[in-house]
C-alpha cells in the first residue's frame, strides 16, 4: 500500500510538459485561460460599483434638493448657511413680470435689517417686538428685492448700466461725516458692524440701487415734463419764492413736495441737496438738480434756496419733484397678478413698494 501511494503521489507531482514551437501555443491559451476566471469577475464587480455609486449621488442629490427646498420655502430659514448656499444656487424667493427674483437678494437685504436690530436696537428677536419687527422687515425686504429685479429687467431692456465709478461716488460721499473724513477701512468696518455685510456684499446694494434710481429717473416723463414747467417759471420770475412756484405748479396739477430743513450738517446724507445749498449765498435759489445716493425715498428733481449758513451747517428751504412713475407701474403688476412670491410673508396694505 505504501509503495502504490508512493508511486500516486509522484504521477501527481510529474513536470509539465516541455514547452516547443509547436506547444508554445496551446501552453499560452491554458495560461490565459487560467487568467479569465480571476479578471471577469472582478470586471464585473467594477461596472456594479460605478453603477451603485451612480445611483447613490443621484439618491443624494435629490434629498438634499428636498432639504434645501424645504428650509427655503416652508420652514424659511433665514440663516447664515442658507444665504451661502443661495449665493450659489440662483433659487427664486418671488417673480415680477417673468423675471426670477433671487433668493439670495431677500436674504441679503433681511439679514442687514436684522443684525441692525441686534446689535444697534438691542432688540431680542425672539421677543413678541422682535417677532412683529421680523415680520415687517421680512415684507420691506421682498418688495426691496422684486422692486430691485424689476429694475434690472428694465435696465435690460434700455441698456443702462451703472459703472463702478459711481458706486465709488456714493460711497465717497459717506466717508464725509460731522466729525470729519473717516477712511474707508473705518467705514468698511462700520458697515460690518452696523449692517453685517462685507464690503463686496455692501457695494452689490448700493449698484442696485443705483440702477434702480436710473431706471426711474428714465421712465419718468411725467416728473420730467413738471421740471420742464418750473424752469419756465423760474426764467419768468428769476427771484421767486420756492412757495409761490410750488402753488403754481400745484394749480396745474404737477406733483411737488416743499419743505425746509431748519440747520442741518453740511456733511447730511441725502443724495447731495445739502452740499448743492452749501455752494449758495443767502437767498440764493440753485437750478434743478438729481438726487444722486440711489435711495429711493429721496429720488427725484431738486431746486433749493438758501436761507442761512454758517461754518458747519445750512438751513435751507427746498422743492422737490417726486418720481413716481416706477411704483406706478410696479403697483399695475400687482394688480394683474404679474408679481409672486414664493414663501409666505406678511402683507402691509398700507406699504407702498419700494
Amino acid at each position: 500500500m505504501k509503495k502504490l501511494s508512493l508511486k500516486k503521489r509522484k504521477q501527481a507531482e510529474q513536470p509539465p510538459s516541455r514547452i516547443t514551437n509547436e506547444t508554445v501555443a496551446e501552453h499560452r491559451e491554458q495560461i490565459l485561460a487560467g487568467g479569465r476566471k480571476f479578471k471577469y469577475p472582478h470586471q464585473y464587480e467594477r461596472h456594479k460599483l460605478v453603477f451603485n455609486a451612480i445611483i447613490i449621488i443621484l439618491v443624494t442629490l435629490v434629498l438634499l434638493s428636498i432639504v434645501i427646498w424645504w428650509q427655503l420655502y416652508p420652514v424659511q430659514n433665514t440663516s447664515t448657511f442658507i444665504y451661502r448656499v443661495t449665493r450659489i444656487l440662483p433659487v427664486p424667493v418671488a417673480s415680477v413680470d417673468g423675471a426670477p427674483v433671487r433668493y439670495s437678494d431677500y436674504l441679503m437685504s433681511l439679514s442687514g435689517s436684522q443684525h441692525y436690530l441686534e446689535q444697534s436696537e438691542r432688540l431680542n428677536l425672539n421677543s413678541e417686538d422682535g417677532k412683529r419687527q421680523i415680520e415687517f422687515i421680512k415684507r420691506q425686504a421682498l418688495d426691496g428685492a422684486i422692486a430691485d429685479t424689476y429694475a434690472a429687467k428694465i435696465a435690460n431692456e434700455k441698456g443702462i448700466k451703472v459703472t463702478d465709478e459711481q458706486v465709488d461716488k456714493v460711497i465717497d460721499a459717506s466717508l464725509n461725516t460731522v466729525s470729519g473724513r473717516i477712511s474707508q477701512d473705518i467705514y468698511d468696518d462700520s458697515t460690518l458692524s452696523t449692517l453685517g455685510y462685507s464690503a463686496d456684499e455692501y457695494r452689490q446694494i448700493i449698484k442696485r440701487a443705483l440702477i434702480r434710481q436710473e431706471v426711474m429717473y428714465s421712465i419718468d416723463s411725467k416728473a420730467d415734463t413738471t421740471k420742464k414747467a418750473a424752469e419756465a417759471m423760474l426764467k419768468e420770475n428769476p427771484v421767486p419764492s420756492l412757495a409761490d412756484i410750488a402753488k403754481r405748479l400745484q394749480d396745474k396739477g404737477y406733483s411737488v413736495q416743499l419743505g425746509s430743513t431748519g440747520l442741518v450738517p453740511k456733511s447730511n446724507h441725502d443724495g447731495g441737496v445739502t452740499q448743492q445749498a452749501a455752494k449758495l449765498q443767502k437767498n440764493q435759489i440753485s437750478s434743478f438738480f438729481r438726487s444722486e445716493d440711489g435711495n429711493s425715498e429721496r429720488n427725484g428733481y431738486y431746486i433749493v434756496q438758501l436761507v442761512d449758513s454758517n461754518d458747519k451747517q445750512v438751513n435751507y428751504n427746498y422743492l422737490r419733484i417726486p418720481l413716481t412713475e416706477f411704483d406706478k407701474q410696479l403697483k399695475s403688476l400687482v394688480v394683474n397678478k404679474k408679481v409672486q412670491e414664493f414663501i409666505s410673508v406678511q402683507k402691509d396694505t398700507n406699504a407702498i413698494r419700494r
